[in-house]
């Protein structure tokens, strides 16, 4: 049967499917006492302090009480005593809408520099994940004097793209200290400039001068007018700011930022910047897939000169290359990013493919195995790769011991727990995650136990809120649950319609966790909707292309609909992608053009191909949706499985395959 056939009987059939029962997690139609809940939610966003104080003796009692009190607090924090505030941490002590509001301030505390009182609060502090509240306490003399500390705020600072008072105020205090030095300063400027954020390189080199931090403003607006004006850079100063003119130039044009390096101002740095210029060149043709991008880095002659994040794009340049000694010594030299399972697994495959010996004695091969070992699981993209690299398959783990019915019943009474889940189940969706993700995570030092959280996560599954049952269950080291990691709901449907069209169940599990982790109501911030994350235009074009008459944009929210939809469109896209799975992932989350223009090049393995993807969000997402396809397709088929199989290669597309479907959104 043909595709459009096949299609277009499944659009004739799919209206008269009825809905399943609304999971707990999507907005239900709220009573009185959770319409005031809502409405001060949405008072909240528009800062209306009048009409969050006129409601907020009316959520007395609810079971969201907390964050109504929260809300009301939180608009007018700069005007309250910190009498009324310790009230309120009080009254609702161990909620999350007591360490949110004192999260909030003690970022208050910091910006006032109101030492004593920031001092006393910050121990009470139980999620302590805010890097801004760490910046202020490690800027306090109660841990100025502990030699670990400046260590620290440097790494704190440097790992903070924006521009956020308690990191820059850190900053200056080192500086002043002399524990942070001129080229720490031009680094933070550097890779502010590379990043984009001109303001942040202006505040770094504010610590030095004003008048430094001007010119990066000027230099970002107009680096070659910059270069234009000058003959020599001499100083140092002038060295460091015709780096920041290079890099700039380099994020439109690295051949350009090349020749000039190479013509002119390569000749005037020092080692140190003429590496960093080179590596910054490397990394921006890298991201356009330019063939020569790993010849630039071969230019840098110490890869121990540059950042983590440069390491990490000249080693995908030397992947692309075949280089692998250059991945080995790329990999070597990075700083925390080395402990990363990519790189573990890269090197150890850098040092399989450079033994000279195959003997199981050779020391570098004993090595590279101990380091797969060391990551080889089922629970992520380069575990699984490592575990095929040590020659065993993928197969579903043995279920931990069922939860007694003691467990559940903690879980269900658990007060965070139901707080989440109310909340949830009033479309507050961000305040319910964060309830949910403090309870199991946060509340208590270490969080949850394993067996705690397998309860929690039995929860969730329970309440259909999908979402939390897999984040939850993915905390668990030891006792892996691959009912709760690997939910399929939905299941009848989706294996009858994938069979219908002759699409791999287990593919379109793996994209639809990914994309929604079947949250069934899920609308991106671009207007992605619903289970399979469709595009208004992109629903409308593939319902006409299946046959599926009188379709309404308000119906890609339908459960059954999404699914006939994007299993469509996900055929469409796989097969003008010659079956690829990588390639039409790829496709799917950043668009067909995208996806045909990232395979030109060299034929490379699939996962060298998936690491060179230029978009973070796009490369995160396809080694997820080909790792979460492997084990769907262990827990459907009860078979051994192979990511490696799964991923082949990808090159340019064959020149007797079929013309491109153009037409595809």
């Amino acid at each position: 049967m043909q595709l459009t056939q096949i299609l277009t009987s499944l659009g004739a059939s799919v209206l008269i499917f009825s809905s399943l029962t609304p999971a707990l997690g999507q907005t239900n139609a709220p009573n009185k006492a959770d319409e005031v809940i809502l409405d001060m939610n949405q008072a909240f966003k528009k800062n209306d302090k009048a009409q969050l104080s006129r409601l907020l003796p009316r959520a007395k009692g609810h079971a969201l009480e907390s964050w109504a009190a929260y809300w009301e607090l939180r608009v007018r924090l700069d005007q309250a005593s910190d009498s009324e505030i310790q009230q309120f941490l009080t009254q609702y002590a161990g909620t999350y809408a007591e360490d949110r509001l004192r999260n909030d301030w003690l970022l208050q505390l910091g910006r006032q520099r109101e030492w004593a009182t920031f001092t006393q609060e910050y121990p009470r502090f139980r999620m302590n994940d805010d890097r801004e509240v760490r910046c202020y306490a490690l800027s306090t003399d109660a841990f100025l004097s502990k030699p670990e500390t400046a260590a620290e705020l440097k790494r704190l600072w440097y790992a903070f793209r924006d521009t956020e008072d308690g990191c820059t105020y850190n900053a200056e205090k080192l500086h002043e200290l002399k524990k942070i030095e001129s080229l720490d300063l031009w680094r933070k400027a550097r890779l502010a400039m590379d990043n984009n954020r001109p303001r942040a390189a202006q505040l770094a080199l504010n610590i030095e001068s004003t008048e430094l931090g001007k010119q990066a403003i000027l230099i970002h607006a107009d680096p070659q007018k910059y270069l234009d004006k000058r003959i020599l850079a001499i100083t140092k100063k002038r060295k460091e700011l015709s780096v920041l003119a290079l890099i700039r130039i380099a994020n439109t044009d690295p051949d350009k930022a090349a020749q000039l390096l190479e013509k002119k101002w390569g000749l005037m740095l020092t080692k140190e910047e003429h590496n960093w210029v080179w590596a910054v060149i490397g990394k921006q043709a890298a991201q356009k897939l330019q063939d020569n991008a790993h010849s630039y880095f071969n230019k840098v002659s110490r890869n121990q000169d540059l950042s983590d994040d440069l390491l990490i794009w000249k080693t995908r340049a030397a992947l692309r290359s075949g280089d692998w000694k250059a991945v080995i010594a790329a990999v070597d030299a990075m700083d925390s990013a080395k402990k990363d399972p990519t790189w573990i697994y890269w090197k150890a495959r850098g040092q399989l493919a450079g033994s000279a010996s195959s003997a199981a004695t050779d020391p570098v091969r004993t090595e590279a195995t101990a380091a797969l070992q060391s990551i080889a699981s089922v629970k992520g993209f380069y575990e699984q790769l490592a575990m095929e690299e040590l020659g065993q398959a993928i197969t579903a783990p043995a279920k931990p011991e069922a939860l007694t019915p003691q467990e559940k019943s903690v879980a269900a009474q658990n007060a965070g727990l139901q707080r989440a889940l109310t909340a949830l189940s009033l479309g507050l969706r961000s305040e319910g995650n964060r309830e949910w993700n403090y309870t199991t995570n946060l509340h208590t030092p270490g969080g949850m136990s394993e067996r705690e959280l397998l309860a929690a996560a039995d929860l969730a599954c329970s309440k259909q809120v999908w979402d939390r049952c897999i984040n939850t269950s993915e905390r668990t080291k030891l006792a892996i649950d691959f009912d709760q990691r690997f939910p399929m709901p939905l299941k009848d449907t989706v294996l009858r319609r994938t069979k219908e069209i002759q699409l791999d169940p287990a593919y379109v599990y793996g994209l639809i966790r990914q994309e929604s982790r079947f949250i069934m109501d899920a609308k991106s911030v671009v207007g992605a909707a619903g289970l399979m994350q469709v595009m208004p235009a992109t629903a409308k074009w593939t319902a006409k292309k299946i046959g599926m008459t009188n379709f309404q944009a308000h119906q890609i929210t339908d459960q059954e609909i999404n699914v006939a939809i994007g299993t469509g469109y996900l055929k469409l896209v796989l097969d003008d992608f010659d079956g690829s799975l990588p390639l039409a992932a790829a496709a799917y989350n950043a668009g067909p053009s995208r996806s045909r223009n990232w395979r030109k090049g060299p034929v490379l393995e699939a996962a060298i191909w998936a690491e060179n993807i230029p978009f973070n969000e796009t490369r995160d997402y396809v080694k997820k949706v080909l790792s979460n396809t492997t084990n769907y397709a262990a827990i459907i088929t009860g078979q051994p499985q192979s990511l490696k199989a799964r991923l082949g290669t990808v090159g340019p597309r064959n020149s007797q395959a079929p013309a491109e479907n153009t037409d595809l959104p």
